[in-house]
C-alpha cells in the first residue's frame, strides 16, 4: 500500500464487502446436522471464512472481473492487519464472560495449567507424518506447537522465518488461519458425542488461536443445554488466554527440545532421502 490514500481505499474496500459477507452468513444462519452419534452445527462464521476465502482475486476474480477492482492485493495486506485489530473486541467479550464465572474457574486452576502437556503431546503426532511426507527441518517448526503467534517470534528469534524450521512454522500458521476457524467450528459440536464433559471440551478448545477457540467454543456453546452455554465459553476464553501465557515458555523449554531431539531420533529413520540436508 502506497501512502494514507492507499490505506483509506483499502479500508472502504474492504468494510464493504466485510458488511456483504456478514449480511449473507447472518441469513444463512445457524445449521445443524446429525451426522453418525453427533450433531455438526456450522455457525455464520464458517460461511464468513469460506466466502472471505474465496474472495481472493485469483479465484473468484476470473468469475467476476469487478471483484478485482475491489479487492486487490493492497486489501489482502490490510485484512492481515485488521484482523488482529478486529480480535480485540472479541478479547473484551470474552473477559466479561470470565468474571461471573471465577469461582467455577478457580475450581478447575490445576486443569487448565496441566493441559498445556496435552498439547506437548501433538508432536509424537505431527512430527512422524511431516518427516513421511517429506519434510526436514520445516518438519521441526511445522510441528513444534499450533504455531501462532508467540511461536512465531520464538521460531523467527532462534532460527529466522527464512530458514527451513520458520517455513515450516510459517506454513501452519497460515494453514491454521485458513481452514482452523472451518475445521474447529465443525469438531467443537461433534466432540460431544465423545461422552467428555462440556466444561473439558471448552478448555481444550482454548488452543491459542482466538479466531478457533472462538469457532470452537460458539459451536460447543450452541450444542450444549443453554444453562450452560456461558459458563463453556468462559472456560474456553481462560484456557486461550492461560494458553497464550504459559504456551509461550511450554514452546522454549519443552516443546521445542523435544521436538529437535525427537528428529534427531526420528529423521534417519522414517525421513525420505534427498530432500534438504539438514545444518
Amino acid at each position: 500500500m502506497s501512502g494514507n490514500k492507499g490505506i483509506t481505499k483499502a479500508l472502504i474496500n474492504s468494510s464493504i464487502m466485510v458488511t456483504i459477507i456478514v449480511i449473507i452468513a447472518e441469513l444463512i444462519g445457524t445449521r445443524r446436522f446429525s451426522v453418525g452419534i453427533g450433531t455438526i452445527t456450522l455457525l455464520p462464521m464458517l460461511y464468513a471464512v469460506v466466502m472471505g476465502m474465496l474472495i481472493v482475486p485469483d479465484l473468484l476474480g476470473r468469475v467476476i472481473p469487478l471483484l478485482k477492482k475491489v479487492i486487490g492485493d493492497d486489501e489482502i495486506e490490510f485484512a492481515g492487519t485488521a484482523v488482529m485489530i478486529a480480535l480485540l473486541p472479541l478479547g473484551v467479550k470474552y473477559g466479561n464472560l470470565v468474571g461471573p464465572n471465577v469461582v467455577e474457574i478457580v475450581r478447575a486452576g490445576p486443569a487448565f495449567l496441566l493441559q498445556e502437556f496435552g498439547n506437548v503431546a501433538t508432536i509424537f503426532v505431527a512430527l512422524p507424518v511431516a518427516l513421511l511426507l517429506g519434510l526436514k527441518r520445516e518438519a521441526v517448526g511445522a510441528s513444534v506447537s499450533i504455531c501462532r503467534e508467540p511461536t512465531l517470534g520464538i521460531m523467527g528469534e532462534k532460527y529466522g522465518l527464512d530458514s527451513p524450521e520458520g517455513t515450516g512454522t510459517l506454513g501452519t500458521y497460515l494453514m491454521g488461519t485458513v481452514f482452523g476457524t472451518i475445521f474447529y467450528g465443525i469438531l467443537g459440536s461433534l466432540s460431544l458425542s465423545t461422552g467428555l464433559h462440556p466444561l473439558a471440551l471448552a478448555m481444550a478448545g482454548g488452543m491459542g488461536s482466538g479466531s478457533m477457540m472462538t469457532a470452537a467454543s460458539s459451536s460447543l456453546a450452541a450444542a450444549v443445554d443453554p444453562a450452560l452455554s456461558d459458563t463453556v465459553l468462559a472456560y474456553a476464553a481462560t484456557s486461550n488466554m492461560l494458553t497464550g501465557v504459559t504456551g509461550l515458555y511450554m514452546v522454549i523449554f519443552v516443546s521445542l527440545p523435544l521436538v529437535n531431539k525427537l528428529y534427531d531420533i526420528l529423521e534417519p529413520k522414517i525421513g525420505k532421502k534427498g530432500g534438504e540436508k539438514d545444518e
